[in-house]
């Protein structure tokens, strides 16, 4: 019965979508393709589509990458937060004239030219775009091309800004529980107590201790391992008083992750790591660096609150050791430096099949976190997608297509329009754009290809 119905729907579609049924079954075979694929976004046909530019629109931080073709359809992506933008420009030479639905073609083509953190912006803000205008030329959303969904909802969670006062902070957190969010993250690092006499060794010698330094040989660019920073007892005492204050005020119910601990060894960070097992904490993030696998499996092994790694981790093969090996239990991949949306996926389904769940981290646009969304839908071990800019009044206002906010009661709902499903608010991106930079210039420059790329001979 069901069968017969669906016929008879079909047909009566075909009625009353201009083509009569009797000139239907005689119509040439072309003629037939054309009315059945009408949804499909297409001017000459999807299998002549060619990639005819890239510009880039910087708004403050996040390098937005657009991606044309001969058809006038195109597809929106980010450069992480903090890259630069000529990570993706260095592209446009290798892409032009590509199809731009051959997506993973493409993706082999480029993937050589990213590395681990931001220098993973480039190839991933260039996949992103090409889901999205894959997306819009066969009128699916993202998700679809994905392999389907596991949620109509991702859930949130969300940061909470640093104060050196537990209850204040305690106070901020109960704020982040009233706007609705389900699962949070604090920052409390060994900069919260640093000024407290008795509570570091060999804090003098880093001056600041800031942690974003960008000079080699600073505390923020000398890993964990090699600073010889070291807390003491009286230290754990204090940081132990901003989990207390949390679980006073929020309750027991809610998730929360701590990160930004602070560049220590992993002696401190397992010592760190039992004081804080009484709150249950969802997860300890970036104790040490990602590349020390053994490092990681050590502390994992020795506390019995979940570790965390892998936002600056670029490609599946760079969270192959950290998952083959247990070494942490849960992985954190942020789609705009780990290749994208598909590698995302991969790099979650991996996961899973060794019993490994995944957050994802994202701190760039609305598009590209919207993007995120369909990727946390179609993979089955997400747990919950990070969401950076909950105090920026305009972030939202960036982009069109989504009614109401975003964020509603800690979820957003997976959008069902072609691509990621939204588009640019070109009025509000000009208003916010980076002192200094256009609304998608010209790039020629970056048009002619200078190297040789193969990698083997």
């Amino acid at each position: 019965m069901k069968l017969q119905k669906n016929r008879r729907d079909f047909l009566k579609k075909a009625g009353l979508g201009g083509l009569g049924l009797g000139v239907f079954m005689h119509a040439k075979a072309g003629e037939q393709i054309e009315y059945l694929t009408q949804g499909v976004s297409r001017y000459s046909g999807p299998s002549d589509l060619k990639i005819t530019d890239m510009r880039i629109a910087q708004v403050g931080n996040v390098p937005i990458v657009k991606i044309y073709t001969n058809q006038d359809v195109y597809g929106l992506g980010d450069v992480r937060d903090g890259a630069d933008k000529r990570y993706a420009l260095m592209l446009k030479s290798r892409i032009l004239g590509e199809n731009p639905c051959n997506v993973e073609r493409i993706f082999k083509i480029i993937k050589q030219f990213g590395d681990h953190g931001r220098q993973g912006g480039g190839v991933s803000g260039v996949e992103m775009a090409l889901w999205d205008l894959t997306g819009k030329v066969y009128h699916v959303p993202l998700y679809q091309l994905l392999g389907g969904k596991y949620r109509d909802r991702v859930r949130i969670y969300v940061d909470t800004p640093s104060v050196n006062d537990p209850d204040e902070f305690a106070s901020r957190m109960k704020g982040r529980v009233d706007q609705g969010f389900t699962i949070m993250k604090m920052d409390i690092g060994i900069g919260l107590i640093k000024d407290i006499p008795g509570t570091l060794t060999n804090t003098k010698h880093w001056d600041e201790m800031r942690g974003w330094e960008q000079t080699r040989g600073s505390y923020g660019l000398t890993m964990h391992p090699f600073t010889r920073v070291q807390i003491t007892e009286k230290g754990i005492e204090e940081m132990v008083k901003y989990t207390a204050a949390m679980r006073e005020i929020v309750g027991w119910e809610v998730p929360v992750g701590i990160d930004h601990l602070g560049h220590m060894g992993l002696n401190s960070m397992i010592r760190l790591g039992n004081a804080f097992e009484p709150y249950n904490i969802a997860w300890l993030e970036d104790l040490i660096p990602w590349q020390y696998a053994d490092q990681w499996k050590e502390i994992s092994q020795a506390i019995h609150v979940p570790t965390l790694t892998g936002e600056d981790i670029y490609l599946k093969e760079g969270f192959r050791e950290l998952i083959e090996k247990r070494a942490v239990d849960m992985v954190h991949p942020d789609p705009v430096s780990a290749g994208g949306y598909l590698e995302t996926k991969r790099i979650g389904d991996f996961a899973e099949e060794h019993g490994v769940a995944m957050a994802l981290h994202h701190a760039s646009s609305p598009v590209t976190f919207m993007g995120c969304v369909h990727t946390a839908a179609a993979t089955e071990n997400f747990v919950a997608l990070e969401h950076h800019s909950v105090d920026n009044p305009w972030w939202e206002d960036l982009v069109t297509g989504i009614d109401g906010p975003m964020v509603q009661d800690g979820y957003v709902k997976v959008p069902e329009k072609p691509g990621v499903g939204v588009e640019l608010n070109e009025e509000v991106v000009k208003e916010h754009l980076r002192e200094g930079e256009e609304f998608f210039a010209p790039t020629d420059e970056w048009n002619e290809r200078r190297s040789w790329d193969r990698q083997w001979s």
